[in-house]
């Protein structure tokens, strides 16, 4: 791991800072990578924010994907949710870092930020169920990525799970029931921002019956089918409780004159308020 430089905070020429917690007396750890770095809890085993840079005019293709899981040797495993919380059970190690963003530069360079993204300390658990909303999320990630390569644009992407007090615990980690993403980049010269949340919750309002009884010792807890919202990067900051430095005032979403407004959920990833 040595020779790890790290996610680059003035990447886009606009410095834009890795989040931070603005919680006092929560311990945090910044590991990097290559290309990304990962702002790790050991209190929850889980990543509070992620930051990647991504260079569109230099990202490689067809780098192999090893699927080589493994703890960060740099941190102790009993602050890593490792290969225990995923066994035998209906939960995804989902990539907070997405696999192909940090591939870029030197053929070298890329497939080292491949296995990168591959450390437990980059996974948080989601449920395995395919659905719209998923595909919702995956194809908004897609479609950043796309844009940096189709216009040799950079990007940077700030990612991570919303860490609530009252998530539900599971072999000794609490799984995150929500999770967000902010894509920052530079438009018609100023610094330019879009927030966006996947909520893997039950929904209660129409299945409590059978979530609540899905509620089995031992058992994963009840997930919900996914919902991809497109939100104000305000509102990732209050639900986080990070610092998102410039980005809240970046926000490309025009604020909403109702508050049933403030949340647009996405059913396709071209819906979103980019002005790319």
């Amino acid at each position: 791991m040595a020779g790890r430089e790290g996610y680059d905070e003035g990447f886009l020429g606009i410095a834009v800072p890795l989040p931070r917690l603005t919680a006092p007396r929560v311990e945090t750890v910044v590991l990097p990578y290559t290309h990304f770095s990962v702002l790790l809890r050991p209190d929850r085993r889980l990543a509070a924010a992620t930051a990647v840079t991504i260079d569109g005019e230099r990202l490689v293709e067809d780098v192999p994907r090893t699927d080589d899981w493994r703890y960060d040797p740099r941190v102790a495993e009993d602050w890593q949710a490792g290969p225990e919380v995923y066994r035998n059970n209906s939960l995804d190690r989902g990539h907070l870092v997405r696999r192909l963003d940090p591939v870029w530069g030197a053929t070298a360079v890329a497939v080292r930020a491949d296995g990168d993204t591959f450390h437990y300390t980059n996974a948080a658990p989601q449920a395995d169920v395919f659905n719209q909303g998923k595909q919702v999320w995956q194809g908004l990630e897609n479609h950043l990525l796309d844009h940096a390569a189709r216009f040799d644009r950079k990007l940077t992407v700030l990612t991570g799970p919303v860490l609530h007090d009252a998530d539900p615990p599971y072999r000794g980690v609490q799984v995150p029931l929500r999770f967000w993403k902010v894509a920052a980049f530079v438009h018609d010269g100023v610094l330019a921002a879009t927030a966006y949340v996947l909520d893997q919750s039950p929904d209660l309002t129409r299945d409590a019956d059978r979530a609540l009884a899905g509620a089995v010792p031992g058992a994963p807890p009840p997930l919900g089918a996914f919902r991809t919202y497109q939100v104000p990067v305000g509102d990732v900051a209050l639900l986080t409780g990070l610092d998102l430095g410039p980005l809240p005032g970046a926000d490309l979403m025009p604020p909403a004159r109702a508050p049933e407004g403030r949340w647009r959920r996405l059913e396709a990833p071209d819906e979103t308020v980019m002005n790319l």
